[in-house]
């Protein structure tokens, strides 16, 4: 018996389907000819799906559109040995970030550069400088910019292994760690003794870095914290768990540096 399916039902059975035949958000959409923000979008239910496209995806996902719109539609796991490998290698590529380690520390020479004398940024600012640039690279370009994983703490989003690269940077002679007081409060900060290797970096992720230096670095720390406590990835995570860069896709405004709403139109 067929029903008549909400959007959000619908992108919750695509969402399956696709996870079922080991596809990331990007195979699929390349598939079916449509923008990954606008797959995305689907699959979160924010986007209504017309009916060319659902028989498009029924195509690429191999279902029957009489099952897909039945009342109890049932999802069969592929076994097959090669899908799981090609499950395995698409959340290898897309859920899973390789930290480069060389990059990081030009990042953080090059953020340094521009608002180390700022006496607001301390090491909570830092942090969440080099938060907001790797999700947003990430959004914007669907690729790492550092590779760094985040964690979900009581303070906002928290890079991993930070502090072992400032350490080897502070023995190496790139920073130097300074303790003082900043309203009465202590301050950790972290001034560069040697400029960053900008061939190092390409102009897609300077960009990045000035534009999020330029919104956020006179922020205080109450208010970048509070202001990534209101971010989609961060909201959308458990106490203490690994923040997933796919969620960067479901953002709106104003903390999405992508415009979703047009793509959609354009397509």
């Amino acid at each position: 018996m067929n029903v008549k399916l909400s959007q959000k039902q619908i992108g919750q059975r695509v969402t399956e389907l696709r996870k079922n035949k080991g596809l990331s958000q990007e195979d699929l959409a390349k598939r079916v000819n449509i923008s990954r923000p606008s797959l995305a979008q689907i699959e979160l239910g924010n986007r209504s799906v017309n009916i060319l496209e659902l028989q498009q995806l029924s195509i690429e996902l191999g279902f029957s559109l009489d099952d897909f719109m039945s009342k109890n539609f049932e999802i069969h796991q592929e076994i097959d040995g090669d899908n799981e490998k090609s499950t395995n290698i698409a959340e290898e590529r897309i859920a899973v970030p390789i930290l480069k380690i060389d990059k990081l520390k030009n990042v953080l020479l090059y953020i340094l550069e521009k608002c180390a004398g700022k006496p607001n940024v301390g090491e909570t600012v830092l942090y969440k400088l080099l938060y907001f640039s790797d999700f947003n690279y990430y959004e914007l370009y669907e690729e790492h910019l550092t590779g760094a994983k985040y964690r979900k703490l009581p303070f906002g989003p928290v890079p991993q292994q930070l502090n072992t690269i400032i350490k080897q940077m502070i023995e190496g002679g790139q920073l130097k760690r300074v303790k003082t007081e900043y309203h009465g409060y202590p301050q950790t900060r972290y001034l560069p003794l040697e400029k960053s290797d900008l061939t190092q970096l390409q102009a897609s992720e300077t960009d990045i870095l000035d534009r999020v230096i330029e919104q956020m670095s006179d922020w205080s720390a109450t208010a970048i914290s509070n202001y990534s406590h209101n971010d989609l990835p961060w909201l959308a995570s458990k106490e203490g768990e690994e923040i997933n860069y796919e969620l960067a896709f479901y953002r709106e405004a104003p903390f999405s540096v992508r415009n979703y709403g047009d793509e959609i139109e354009q397509e």
